[in-house]
């Protein structure tokens, strides 16, 4: 059990650290209320959780402490769909419901179609 926890906190940390400069890297190219980091990370958050978790269960590895360090660890520090909540209560505040509605759209669409095809590709 211990061991587990270890490999998620890893793997946690390298997502986060990975999140973090995502954003750094997005903000130095986009200036708008539209909160584009958050939505590429949470975009490719879902494909990497389609990938892998394809690529496991091809290989029968979902019951591995590489699944905890992946999906768990990696893929859960790096999304950051509470950040997603936030920023769309924000939109909202500020009269920007068209904004946080296709913000909040397009993520769905598009994170759910990024899950399959990250499945689609492992396979």
């Amino acid at each position: 059990m211990l061991k587990t926890i270890l490999y998620i906190a890893i793997g946690g940390a390298i997502g986060s650290v990975l999140r973090f400069l995502t954003t750094v890297l997005v903000s130095k190219f986009w200036s708008n209320q539209f909160p584009l980091a958050t939505f590429i990370i949470n975009v490719l958050g879902c494909f990497l959780v389609g990938l892998f978790f394809g690529i496991l269960t091809k290989n029968n590895l979902t019951e591995t402490n590489l699944k905890w360090f992946l999906l768990t660890g990696f893929c859960g520090g790096f999304t950051t769909f509470s950040a997603f909540g936030l920023e769309n209560y924000n939109l909202l505040q500020n009269n920007n419901s068209l904004l946080a509605f296709g913000y909040i759209g397009l993520s769905i669409l598009l994170g759910l179609f990024a899950v399959w095809f990250g499945l689609f590709i492992s396979k």
